[in-house]
């Protein structure tokens, strides 16, 4: 057994009062109802066109409900969702106390007693534990206050590794990070991997964007896709431009050791002869 470590830059908002959960199912694109002290969520907050605003870890936290959400981002996530309080019985409020690590590698989640499942979650006295609700490659996450998670970590052996280490297992399984691979107010779920990583409830009532989601699934309407690379130059950053021969096919997201997360068009994905480069080199699919 083989655990690494390290901090992510998360931040978490939470949500307290008698109409949390009401407040927030009319709002985003998961059930809210599925989170409890046993299992976290995946899920993301639209546009009412359906494009995206917010991607977010949903957790129970005792009597509260807390978002793991993108730092930077916060203050705007926010002032988003207050627009819509009225006279629900809600609060939104930052824990700058709480951190987020990722623990990851051979029997990551076992360690900290979570099944294989993703959003399996447990409680270690004043840290949440849970297995990454998108997918359990990424291993698990730790959520309390600092020293607490290492004293815990530390405890299981597990080994502080750079955060590029962590970033690189993202890409390669073409888990998005926030607005560092989605466009905001432009990127809709479907062509951003949301659905894969378990984003979004199919069987849960309407939600903000909800019926340009559901029509881009019914329809087919799905025309690119996030996929990772192996680019064969290293000089590959993001918002470079992927070329299929002479045209542009789509452009690089996030870059980290090599490795590419692009946005790319699904014809040119389907084309295996197609020669897809960025920087005038190859990248080559994972």
């Amino acid at each position: 057994m083989s655990i690494n470590f390290t901090q992510l830059p998360r931040t978490i908002v939470e949500f307290s009062g008698s109409d949390q959960r009401t407040f927030l199912q009319g709002l985003i694109s998961q059930d809210i109802e599925k989170v409890s002290e046993l299992r976290s969520m995946y899920g993301a907050l639209l546009t009412p066109q359906g494009k995206y605003l917010h991607d977010f870890i949903i957790l129970q936290d005792q009597a509260n409900l807390i978002f793991d959400c993108e730092t930077g981002r916060e203050e705007d996530l926010i002032t988003r969702l207050s627009r819509f309080k009225l006279r629900a019985d809600v609060t939104l409020d930052l824990r700058p106390d709480l951190t987020v690590f990722a623990a990851f590698g051979e029997g990551a989640p076992e360690a900290f007693g979570l099944g294989p499942e993703e959003g399996a979650s447990t409680r270690f006295d004043q840290i949440i534990a849970t297995t990454d609700p998108r997918t359990g490659a990424l291993g698990c996450r730790l959520i309390g206050t600092r020293d607490s998670i290492l004293e815990l970590l530390n405890t299981h052996e597990a080994t502080e590794t750079a955060f590029e280490t962590y970033d690189q297992l993202r890409i390669s399984l073409q888990v998005p990070d926030g607005s560092r691979d989605l466009e905001i107010e432009k990127s809709i779920l479907l062509e951003s991997n949301i659905d894969d990583l378990n984003g979004i409830d199919w069987d849960k009532g309407c939600y903000m964007g909800q019926e340009l989601t559901a029509r881009t699934k019914y329809r087919g309407l799905v025309k690119r896709g996030l996929r990772a690379f192996q680019a064969d130059n290293s000089a590959v950053k993001p918002g470079d431009p992927v070329m299929a021969g002479e045209k542009t096919v789509g452009d690089i997201r996030s870059a980290s050791g090599g490795l590419v997360l692009a946005s790319v068009r699904i014809d040119a994905l389907q084309d295996d002869s197609a020669d897809i480069r960025a920087a005038d080199a190859p990248l080559n699919r994972l």
